[in-house]
């Protein structure tokens, strides 16, 4: 096996909350992988860091008296306490607020800039007169320009799903202040991405194996065709008051958040190298053999896949070997709720006595490399971990241990005995491919890791059912028998544990004392080589089983749910009794002013199917939608990000308003308007017709 150089990353957590479950799939997914490639032997750096820059830092401090130095600390602090609680082992877990980071990132710009692709222009946004600030669109709110809805965002109506610019907004006031905005122009910095070196680089780049192929493939809608690159210049800079580094040579000028957040893997590498002698050129400089890994969210696949190598390739640097995306985490089939409790936080899943491991199981259970969305039923949670990890895998080894310390010295058999073992151990697991479970592990398919181990797992108890130790230890003549019998049960449980190291490293270590093994390596199985030539020496002796792993009782899993269920006030009166969100579910808006049939009459409204959707760079509410109405299709931009994942709306029916006019934004021309449902209770949600409705038919 030849020896790997390599270095992972997971996405940066912003440092204004809490980590809860949802991030908790990319940290476990990375730290499974990693843990895998150390135990293969290959060098492996994994690094990590708090993402501290932007608005809502500097406002956050700002509410709560302290600096934003004070916070991103105490914040770096709970998110390492976290991560750690979960076993995620980092090798570096940093700050993007760092002399590191800011070294690269002014090296890249500079280097940008001397390449002639970094441009300056004047932009008009709004302005707080009070806080003396320009206010990013999330800081704007007012009434929808469209169907008048109150205090809606700068950028889309959650009401009534209409796009917008925040200058659009109808009596627009400041969330910050309260203030009116006024519309104020300055000058920006823009990394020139539709420039041919960046989008022809970009066309060849994505197309080379760095990407999985579904993100290829949503990768080439953002290229566009050969020669004609659909890449916007990326804004990189934003104005005083901001957290965040200076741009060189200019004065209340910083670099935007998401320039400096990847370099900041570049930044906790450095100080990695610093620490411990590692050369960092040998990892970052262009043309470099060592291997970089990106794990992500498909969310941000935008920034890892465009801007990111895009930036490395023209500033002189190395571009990731691969970018890994996933898909988001839904609880019980739906979005996170705090109402219904299952916005779950790392803490509170911790305070509340529950083991990691037993997530860090399902979420392998669940996991296979691609994009696609993972769902924690808590039920199914409950019932797969007891049965697999306690009833199928714990259970090998409580089975035997005992005899084997009360009859045996706590000695697995030896010579001829141990001959016998390894001959049943070849006939009766014939079955067995390790070769398998390393490949299912090298591809991230934990999943399909998971249902080969237990499958074996099936097969071992199979065979300790039939021969039926507890029986056999009735008869004093059947010593000999007895004593194989659960050295083969012992020997099996040692080869599971060590597929199962990467999933399960605090159990592993509680193995290592049980087993007596300095360390639970990975089987080096040769395709000739037969499956006892992987077992433990003959004679090998173990300690005194100690129970390993209880099984997760229901309760808990109620009292976690109560632990996060958080009650909601009602926004106009301060005076307001607190309720859950479940009671507001019939709230609703006051009934609009009355109108004629002939009034309705002119709104168009026609079933449309949703072909494509989306993410629109730089829009924070906002989904593009390509939308077929039979005889045409239409792009329609809706305010529906935070409710949906693109990738779940392709395919599905739902209603658009055909006839209004259509509008220009400063994210393209919106053709129309998908209509959806939302109120104090959540939203918004999109309107769905019954089965049979076919695009283009009118709703009457």
């Amino acid at each position: 096996m030849t020896a790997r150089n390599m270095l992972v990353t997971s996405a940066l957590p912003y440092a204004n909350g809490s980590i809860h479950l949802g991030h908790l799939v990319e940290y476990i997914q990375t730290d499974i992988w990693v843990r895998f490639q150390k135990i293969q032997g290959h060098t492996v750096y994994y690094v990590c860091a708090d993402d501290t820059h932007g608005t809502p830092i500097m406002l956050r401090a700002e509410k709560e008296g302290i600096s934003p130095e004070e916070l991103i600390t105490r914040v770096h602090a709970e998110h390492l306490r976290d991560f750690t609680g979960f076993h995620i082992a980092f090798d570096q877990y940093y700050s993007t607020h760092s002399d590191e980071t800011r070294y690269y990132s002014e090296d890249i710009y500079l280097k940008l800039d001397a390449a002639g692709l970094i441009a300056t222009r004047s932009i008009e946004q709004l302005y707080d007169p009070v806080k003396q600030m320009f206010l990013p669109d999330r800081f704007v709110k007012g009434e929808c320009p469209k169907c008048a809805a109150a205090d809606q965002y700068g950028d889309s109506c959650e009401v009534c799903g209409a796009a917008y610019a925040p200058t659009e907004l109808k009596n627009p006031y400041s969330a910050v202040s309260g203030a009116t905005p006024i519309h104020k122009a300055s000058e920006h910095f823009f990394f020139k991405l539709s420039d041919p070196r960046c989008s022809e680089f970009l066309r060849s780049w994505t197309r080379a194996g760095h990407l999985q192929t579904e993100a290829a493939n949503k990768v080439d809608e953002w290229l566009g065709e050969a020669g004609q690159s659909k890449l916007s210049d990326w804004d990189i800079s934003r104005d005083a008051p901001y957290f965040g580094f200076e741009i060189p040579g200019e004065t209340g000028k910083y670099f935007y958040v998401w320039l400096d957040a990847p370099i900041g893997y570049m930044g906790s590498f450095k100080k990695l190298c610093s620490e411990q002698g590692i050369d960092f050129d040998q990892y970052w400089k262009k043309g470099s053999d060592t291997e970089l890994y990106h794990f992500i969210g498909k969310d941000i696949l935008y920034f890892h896949a465009l801007f990111w190598p895009a930036m490395l390739e023209n500033a002189g640097y190395r571009t990731p070997t691969q970018i890994f995306a996933h898909g988001f985490l839904t609880v019980n089939g739906e979005k996170m709720s705090k109402s219904r409790g299952t916005f779950i936080t790392a803490e509170s899943y911790l305070q509340q006595g529950l083991n990691p491991e037993w997530l860090r199981y399902y979420y392998a259970a669940k996991l296979n490399g691609s994009m696609e969305d993972i769902d924690l039923n808590l039920e199914d949670f409950v019932t797969r971990v007891n049965a697999d990890l306690v009833g199928k895998y714990i259970n090998i080894a409580s089975r035997c241990a005992g005899f084997i310390s009360k009859r045996f010295g706590g000695q697995l058999v030896a010579g001829e005995d141990y001959q016998q073992l390894q001959t049943m151990v070849d006939q009766r697991f014939s079955s067995w491919q390790p070769g398998i479970i390393e490949k299912t592990y090298e591809a991230r398919d934990f999943a399909a890791a998971i249902r080969h181990i237990m499958k074996r797992a099936d097969e071992v108890n199979e065979l300790i059912h039939t021969l039926a130790p507890w029986e056999i230890a009735k008869d004093e003549t059947r010593e000999r028998e007895l004593h194989r019998a659960c050295s083969l049960g012992i020997q099996m449980f040692y080869l599971l544990s060590c597929y199962l190291k990467p999933v399960l490293p605090n159990t592993a270590e509680h193995i290592e004392h049980f087993l007596n093994c300095s360390t639970l390596g990975w089987p080096q199985h040769s395709a000739n080589q037969p499956l006892s030539a992987l077992l433990l020496p003959p004679g090998h002796a173990i300690n005194a089983y100690q129970h390993l792993m209880t099984r997760i009782d229901p309760k808990q899993i109620t009292a976690l749910i109560e632990a996060n269920r958080q009650t909601m006030k009602t926004n106009h009166n301060p005076h307001s009794q607190v309720r859950h969100g479940e009671a507001q579910q019939h709230a609703s808006a006051p009934i609009a002013t009355t109108i004629s049939i002939d009034d309705f009459s002119k709104v168009d409204l026609r079933i449309a199917r949703i072909v494509d959707a989306q993410l629109v760079p730089g829009a924070d509410k906002l989904l593009q939608l390509t939308l077929d109405i039979g005889s045409e299709q239409r792009n329609v931009f809706a305010g529906i990000k935070s409710a949906y994942d693109p990738e779940q709306l392709k395919g599905r029916l739902t209603v658009m308003v055909a006839n209004l006019a259509p509008r220009k934004m400063r994210f393209g021309l919106s053709e129309g308007m998908v209509l959806a449902a939302g109120g104090e209770a959540g939203g918004p949600f999109l309107l769905a017709p019954d089965s049979g409705a076919q695009p283009g038919m009118r709703v009457k």
